[in-house]
């Protein structure tokens, strides 16, 4: 549970994407928050209070003069124990009362009267294309920022009115990425992170390769904790039809030699991480034809030559990353990555066995230096990402 022990307002103003709040309420609760839930006026046009009441779990407080709250003063008392305020959907009108300070309504009241310390303010807008192009809104979003408000979204594409473009409120598993990125450590903030993911696949004949059962799991998990952390993520994929973690970038590769190539254009990196299970050998006598079986013909003697080395490559150039390494082996895990630790010269190896991390949603990592190992214990694999990403960062520091 990534927000266990988090409390948050959820704030909807009047919005045909309040609909999506109702999946961003439970997920916020499947990850371990408590949530009260505040509407507007114009929210009931669109939900219920009581719809979000049965999501929820508690009542739903809606008017300034008819509160629920002990002291009748819940635009105080609601957010005096909250985490984070979380709008959404945020429409023009709320974010220009934001802008300017009004207070009309009880959302509007709370977002003005809570903590600014304690309690951020988190905004998810929606609204049509011509009205979030507008200068008057981009001049409130713009106010916003200065002040810390911090602001999700919004996407681009097709909107409830028939038009197309930037004003469409993120939807609830975007919403809820960004809110538990918002309340990870920002360890690696200001720095640029290059890691490789995923296999690689080697082409025999335009229709078959060699390749391993790397599903790219890790790779994306540790680019998400890096991003997580406040750095600036480019990761190099090969073949993988996981999604893109959010405000990562991503360049998708094949090859072992793609990959080698991608790498090195991405550099200068802060931190090189290299996840990806890249091939040893390429086949050097690919056929540009499908090789082609027949009742008297014998397999194909295919020739294979060594792959560049990623890792060693990036570790020996003159203004080298701090770069880790991951051995994924069947056996002797620990002495064989102890050797690729030598080998490679780099700081840090990350070790697995092979047959229990390839294609699984949990893992056990070991962390190898020249100070020893350290073991950590199986867990899911963002979680062994995060744990992996702060050990980074605190060598770094």
């Amino acid at each position: 549970m990534q927000l266990a022990k988090k409390h948050f307002v959820v704030g909807m103003t009047g919005g045909i994407a309040a609909y999506k709040v109702c999946e961003l309420v439970r997920r916020l609760q499947d990850e371990g928050a408590s949530l009260q839930v505040v509407m507007t006026d114009g929210a009931q046009q669109f939900i219920t209070a009581m719809t979000m009441q049965a999501l929820s779990g508690r009542s739903v407080e809606t008017d300034q003069w008819k509160s629920l709250t002990g002291n009748a003063m819940p635009h105080i008392e609601l957010t005096r124990n909250a985490d984070a305020v979380i709008v959404a959907p945020a429409t023009a009108d709320f974010l220009a009362k934001l802008a300017h300070g009004l207070a009309d309504d009880l959302l509007a009241a709370l977002a003005l009267a809570r903590d600014r310390v304690r309690t951020p303010l988190i905004v998810a807008p929606a609204m049509n294309v011509e009205m979030w192009g507008n200068p008057a809104t981009q001049r409130n979003v713009a106010q916003l920022r200065d002040d810390g408000i911090v602001i999700l979204g919004p996407a681009s594409g097709a909107q409830a009115c028939g038009e197309t473009g930037v004003g469409r409120m993120l939807e609830a598993h975007e919403l809820l990425e960004d809110i538990v990125a918002f309340f990870q450590p920002k360890t690696l903030a200001g720095k640029k992170v290059l890691l490789t993911a995923g296999p690689t696949f080697e082409p025999i004949d335009p229709v078959r390769g060699i390749t391993n059962l790397s599903s790219g799991k890790t790779g994306f998990a540790v680019a998400r904790a890096a991003r997580d952390a406040g750095a600036r993520v480019t990761m190099i994929a090969g073949p993988s039809a996981l999604g893109t973690p959010r405000n990562v970038e991503r360049v998708d590769v094949t090859t072992g030699k793609q990959m080698m190539d991608a790498v090195l254009s991405h550099l200068p990196a802060d931190v090189f991480i290299a996840v990806a299970a890249v091939a040893d050998w390429h086949v050097s006598n690919q056929s540009a034809r499908k090789i082609k079986k027949t009742a008297t013909s014998t397999p194909p003697a295919l020739q294979f030559a060594l792959n560049p080395d990623i890792l060693a490559t990036v570790a020996a150039l003159p203004s080298a990353p701090y770069c880790v390494g991951f051995a994924a082996e069947s056996d002797d895990v620990i002495d064989n990555a102890r050797r690729k630790l030598g080998t490679k010269k780099v700081p840090l190896m990350v070790a697995n066995r092979a047959q229990d991390a390839f294609g699984a949603d949990r893992s056990e990592l070991s962390l190898i230096d020249q100070e020893g190992v350290m073991t950590l214990p199986n867990d899911d694999k963002l979680a062994q990402a995060r744990r992996l990403i702060a050990e980074i960062s605190a060598r770094l520091r």
